[in-house]
């Protein structure tokens, strides 16, 4: 059952990967000066600040505190471009796949996470959900954000 479960949610993570990409897509045709450009008034304030932001958060849920991986956190800074954006997540990617791999005989299990000196009793499967819901908040944040600055933003939702 566990295989079957993996399968799952490893199509679930093929759907977010969809959406992604045409969103990807969408923020290469956008100048640099707009992709850093701050914004106080969206979260993490520049559509890069906000990419990297949703990849620091797989990598603290998912990677460090689920998985017990090292992670060397870069600042906002460090990416310079969509480029970079999408070398960080191709590494997040790694770690949903090993994620899905490692909790695949029960999902529902509960396991000890622990942050900012608090222990959380989570599944696996709602902490795979906290952060693909994570995504998809900021990716709408994205979007209006890019609007704006003056884009049309694309359909980026997983049924069009």
């Amino acid at each position: 059952m566990g295989k079957e479960v993996r399968n799952i949610l490893s199509a679930q993570y093929d759907n977010v990967l969809y959406s992604r990409n045409t969103i990807i897509e969408y923020i290469k045709t956008m100048s640099i000066e707009n992709f850093v450009a701050e914004n106080s008034s969206f979260g993490r304030g520049s559509i890069r600040n906000l990419l990297v932001h949703i990849c620091d958060t797989y990598a603290a849920w998912i990677g460090v505190r689920a998985l017990k991986l090292k992670h060397d956190f870069k600042s906002f800074s460090e990416y310079k471009n969509i480029q970079d954006c999408i070398g960080y997540f191709h590494q997040i990617d790694e770690f949903v796949n090993t994620y899905l791999h490692k909790f695949e005989s029960d999902y529902q299990i509960e396991i000890k996470i622990y942050r900012d000196g608090e222990t959380l009793q989570l599944t696996p499967l709602r902490l795979f959900t906290h952060t693909i819901t994570h995504e998809f908040h900021h990716k709408g944040q994205i979007m209006s954000l890019s609007r704006h600055l003056g884009y049309i933003p694309v359909d980026a939702d997983i049924i069009r």
